[in-house]
């Protein structure tokens, strides 16, 4: 698994990464083609335009100096007997000839502004507002300028100035964003669902990764824990056998105990393993009955005084809490306090001291329990509530366990309608916050 897991994430992330490539080089090569083929539409339109103006058989022929003109004839210098285009097509037909060649080339849709001019003013000049309207984004627009030339065997005779028809599309790319937007939301929007694939498949690699390496340490820390209590039955066991011994009642009663206390340990603990199986079927149900937080805490300090005498150690109790009678199962309640200071011995130093604090708070009672072991680093107290997860002790051996206590412990907090927190600092000590609802 060590080895496969950085071998998947590298090939998913390789593909990832070519997929976005050619996908950017996909929307690039779509937009280019699209732009090409809009330049040449225009060109086809703006070429239909000026070969139906220089048509003898179109046009008004309104040789004045109507306000309908582009421009008037004096200006351009024209003489009737050669009129110019300006003079032949009032400003309406020239528009309606540009739109009707705009549709014949799929661009009804498409804005543009147009111009008859000479050859004077196309060039530098060609953007002058004289003409048509210059755009602010003025280099995406794309510009057409058509020369206007009179057809052989027309009776026209060549103009005095040359003229262009100058066509201008404004806003070219976001036209052609706007052709191209379901591509590109289409494929940032699968992008985007391969991505969250991705990191879904990473996140269950890693989870899967945690679980396996869990399983280790638990089938580790489960054969320690039954392999010990079996090599002290079986040394007692070849004790008993001994001559001395069975003849020795006080050194047989000895050893008879020992056998007892260690097949108690080890139904103990299969009681836990079978207990966290219950808990994640949801199979466990509380006997809830009025009782006083208080007197559990009394016994469950009981339990441990040798304990506590053996590592020199004391309890401080400031049971300040004016109400103290919770709705708790009371087996299940005394197991969550028992695992709470049973940890404060396990993680103890020299001189152990134990605090607990009860205070009152609206409809709730808090119960604080605090110790001046050996504390735990950030990383230990982010996972200490995960099942099977166990802190490291540094040079401590002789802590043993499945890492069910505290997972064991919030189950049962939240259980009964409340919350736990945990504070440690390295080296300090640790201190447990739970918070209760008050019976009614």
């Amino acid at each position: 698994m060590k080895k496969i897991f950085p071998i998947i994430t590298i090939l998913i992330l390789l593909s990832l990464f070519g997929l976005i490539y050619f996908q950017i080089l996909w929307l690039t090569t779509a937009k280019e083609t699209k732009e090409k083929q809009l330049r040449e539409n225009i060109y086809l339109a703006v070429t239909g335009v000026a070969e139906e103006l220089m048509d003898e058989k179109f046009g008004t022929l309104a040789l004045n100096n109507s306000s309908e003109d582009l421009f008037n004839n004096e200006k351009l210098g024209i003489d009737p007997l050669n009129p110019s285009v300006l003079a032949r097509y009032t400003r309406d037909e020239v528009t309606g000839l540009v739109k009707k060649m705009m549709k014949k080339h799929f661009l009804e849709a498409v804005p543009f502004e147009y111009a008859i001019s000479d050859n004077s003013l196309v060039g530098e000049q060609m953007q002058s507002e004289q003409f048509f309207r210059v755009y602010s984004d003025s280099a995406n627009n794309t510009s057409i300028a058509m020369p206007l030339e009179v057809p052989e065997g027309s009776r026209f005779r060549k103009p005095v100035k040359e003229e262009f028809l100058v066509v201008i599309v404004p806003n070219q790319s976001s036209i052609i964003l706007r052709e191209i937007f379901w591509f590109v939301a289409g494929s940032i929007l699968f992008t985007l669902i391969i991505i969250t694939a991705f990191f879904i498949t990473i996140r269950a690699l890693l989870r899967q990764k945690k679980l396996s390496e869990i399983k280790s340490d638990f089938i580790n820390n489960m054969t320690h824990e039954f392999k010990t209590p079996l090599a002290t039955i079986s040394l007692a066991v070849d004790a008993l056998k001994n001559q001395k011994v069975m003849e020795d009642k006080e050194k047989h009663d000895y050893f008879t105990g020992v056998i007892k206390e260690e097949n108690i340990r080890m139904n103990r603990q299969v009681e836990t393993i079978l207990q966290a199986a219950l808990f994640d079927k949801n199979e466990i149900k509380l006997n809830l009955k009025k009782i006083s937080l208080h007197d559990l805490v009394k016994e469950s300090i009981n339990n441990i005084e040798l304990l506590l005498n053996e590592k020199n150690g004391k309890v401080e109790l400031l049971l300040d809490a004016k109400n103290d009678l919770i709705m708790a199962d009371e087996i299940h309640f005394s197991n969550l306090l028992n695992n709470l200071f049973d940890n404060a011995l396990k993680y103890s130093k020299e001189n152990l001291l134990i605090k607990v604090h009860t205070i009152n708070g609206g409809d709730k009672i808090k119960i604080k329990i605090e110790d001046n072991g050996i504390g735990m680093t950030k990383e230990t107290l982010s996972k200490i509530f995960e099942k099977f997860y166990r802190a490291h002790t540094g040079n401590i051996h002789d802590v043993k366990g499945f890492g069910l206590g505290l997972s064991y412990v919030k189950t049962m907090v939240e259980a009964h309608g409340g919350t736990i927190k945990a504070e440690s600092s390295f080296g300090k000590g640790t201190s447990f916050l739970i918070t209760l609802p008050l019976s009614k």
